[in-house]
């Protein structure tokens, strides 16, 4: 058992500092997304944690400053099923911050019972693919403006479940909760390749990774028997500190300043499906999101 937990507990080590730099993490009161925004703590960051749950939000921020002494760790709310909500924390980072060097679209939903946002996207698609695509298009000026710069989306090797359904992107002809987290996550990915290609010379890198098979509340909403098989499963699995090693690698590593457009598994270079590589296909989402969101975006 230690041997397969040590192939998939892939620990990244190293001493880069980020001091005077900033980053925002969304979905940062728990999870990876928490242990992601406690390690850019340590080494240095200013720390935007943007939550959904404020409460829960203050509660993580207080236990990220205690734990590394930075006090430079602030809580502003985002919910990413409200375009609304996307709006105005955008144009709050936007007056108020002067940079922002690292972005990790780490938010999101999982397998959860049909649902639309606020908006009326179904709410897999409408928090993990569109509430992201949106709030990278409203902070871009500012991450440009910022170069070098990077934005980190974390996808999954999900994005096998489901294709892209341009014709059916809502899930209202019929909804199958596994084919619509994975077609969320294959659009995490494609994305990523497109705004890497529109980002070419700006000094801004993208990145979309997986980070592995993680012991989080994302499997709430899960049957009884899957969470039973999960529970057996965890003890195979990583935790969160683990499992945002790659986020984390994506956002820090040296070595990757010069590549963009990229999917990750544990801090590598890794291998997506056919359908991730699709270029043609990434094209329409990226028109398709453009305008559920109505936005203009070259």
């Amino acid at each position: 058992m230690k041997a397969i937990r040590s192939l998939i507990a892939t620990q990244w080590s190293s001493d880069i500092r980020l001091d005077g730099k900033t980053a925002i993490v969304t979905g940062a009161n728990t999870g990876i997304g928490k242990a992601t925004a406690k390690d850019l703590a340590m080494r240095g960051a200013r720390i935007i944690m943007a939550c959904r749950d404020m409460e829960r939000g203050e509660a993580a921020r207080e236990e990220i400053v205690e734990d590394t002494g930075n006090q430079n760790v602030v809580l502003k709310k985002l919910d990413l099923s409200n375009t609304k909500s996307i709006r105005e924390f955008a144009e709050l980072i936007n007056k108020e911050e002067k940079q922002l060097n690292i972005l990790i679209n780490n938010a999101g939903v999982m397998l959860c019972p049909y649902s639309k946002t606020v908006d009326g996207f179904e709410m897999q698609i409408g928090v993990n693919h569109l509430g992201h695509f949106l709030l990278t298009f409203l902070l871009l000026d500012l991450i440009k403006r910022s170069a070098p710069a990077r934005i980190v989306n974390v996808a999954s090797v999900a994005h096998t479940w489901g294709g892209i359904q341009l014709d059916d992107i809502n899930s209202e002809k019929g909804y199958n909760a596994r084919r619509a987290y994975g077609q969320s996550k294959l659009a995490n990915i494609l994305s990523t390749r497109s705004l890497a290609r529109r980002q070419d010379g700006t000094g801004v890198t993208v990145y979309s990774l997986h980070p592995g098979v993680v012991r989080t509340e994302l499997w709430r909403h899960v049957s009884a028997p899957v969470q039973l098989a999960v529970r057996i499963f965890s003890m195979f699995s990583k935790t969160s500190v683990e499992g945002a090693q790659t986020s984390i690698y994506c956002a820090v590593e040296p070595a990757l300043e010069k590549e963009t457009g990229g999917y990750y598994s544990d801090c590598a270079p890794a291998r997506c499906s056919r359908a991730a590589r699709d270029d043609e296909m990434a094209e329409k989402l990226w028109e398709l999101s453009c305008q559920m969101l109505g936005i203009h975006w070259d």
